[in-house]
């Protein structure tokens, strides 16, 4: 898995699966919530994410008021999160 930031957007590319893939997220995120309001998250071919990421990603969401908007490139993950209700949320769209 790979991430990389540009202004208030967070790409990431490859399977998101181990704790050291949320720590990489983690800490890549929560530079761009220091400066942005609004983030733009770009998962471009993860099958799934982790319980970890999702927490996270909720709780600056509904805790911190950051405008989340996540991009999804797998299908899989798409319905992931739209059995979790989470597209709302995450104001998810497919790529």
């Amino acid at each position: 898995m790979q991430v990389s930031t540009s202004s208030n957007t967070l790409r990431i590319t490859g399977n998101i699966k181990s704790v050291n893939d949320y720590q990489e997220i983690k800490t890549a995120t929560d530079h761009l919530v220091q400066e942005h309001k609004e983030i733009t998250v770009i998962i471009e071919d993860s099958l799934s994410i982790t319980s970890s990421i999702i927490g996270y990603f909720n709780k600056i969401v509904l805790k911190d008021s950051i405008d989340l908007h996540m991009r999804v490139g797998n299908s899989q993950l798409m319905e992931l999160l739209e059995d979790l209700n989470l597209t709302a949320v995450f104001k998810v769209k497919k790529i």
